[in-house]
């Protein structure tokens, strides 16, 4: 009897521990105001939830797993949870309007001189490198640099997009495990319903932009369905072209 309460004590503090929640607050870091409806993800658990009227927020995490903050017109906040975070509580972040985080930009003119002959000459040129495959219905593929791997990485994905997916997801399995993850939670399906720039699912898939457009171009979507589709049309085409794939290739 002694034995099975020992073990039952065990079993629940597992539990609890594998269950904290994390609370704190979001406020604007110039006025110093309460800021409702920040979106929070947990990127380590893939789970999301929004600040209240008073900024505040509760979400389940754990020490070592990264907060996402996101809110229209404000810099993105990426956080790492440590231990004193959870041991103490009320911890607050500041979020800074995008006007007020601007960069330094420093402007390099090409100095025109109103010759066609020269200015044509001085005008920067782009040298990533495009191939044209007669048959193929795209005007080309751009390849990237010119390292030795750039043209067989453009021919492996457009001969087979699987391969291209997998290269990209079959490293690290936990990322397609993500995407359904991502499907499931309502919070995480409405903020990304309501964003159009990739930030979100750059963060929670671990991959860039050039990969989320890279994939969607060799699942044959069209360039007009990547400009104005939302991120969550965005992350069930992903999902859907995946699914598809994976079946054709058991």
């Amino acid at each position: 009897m002694r034995k099975i309460s020992v073990m039952f004590i065990i079993i629940l503090s597992y539990v609890s521990y594998g269950q904290d929640k994390f609370n704190a607050m979001v406020k604007n870091e110039t006025t110093g105001l309460a800021m409702p409806s920040v979106h929070i993800l947990n990127l380590t658990q893939v789970i999301g939830t929004i600040t209240d009227q008073k900024g505040s927020f509760e979400i389940e995490a754990k020490a070592n797993d990264t907060l996402y903050f996101s809110y229209l017109g404000y810099k993105p906040l990426k956080i790492a949870v440590t231990n004193d975070m959870m041991k103490f509580g009320n911890a607050e972040f500041n979020m800074t309007e995008l006007a007020f985080a601007l960069e330094e930009i420093i402007v390099r003119p090409y100095k025109l001189t109103g010759y066609l002959d020269i200015d044509v000459r001085n005008a920067p040129i782009n040298t990533a490198r495009r191939y044209s495959i007669s048959g193929l219905p795209n005007r080309g593929y751009e390849a990237g640099n010119q390292n030795p791997g750039a043209i067989s990485k453009a021919l492996g994905s457009i001969f087979n997009p699987a391969d291209f997916l997998n290269n990209i997801f079959g490293k690290n399995p936990n990322q397609m495990r993500k995407l359904k993850k991502m499907r499931e939670d309502d919070e995480i399906k409405n903020l990304l319903a309501s964003k159009f720039d990739r930030q979100v699912l750059m963060q929670l898939l671990g991959i860039s932009r050039l990969d989320i457009d890279e994939i969607l171009r060799n699942c044959n979507y069209s360039d007009a369905f990547m400009k104005e589709a939302n991120d969550l049309q965005i992350l069930e085409a992903i999902s859907k072209c995946y699914e598809e794939y994976r079946i054709l290739n058991l």
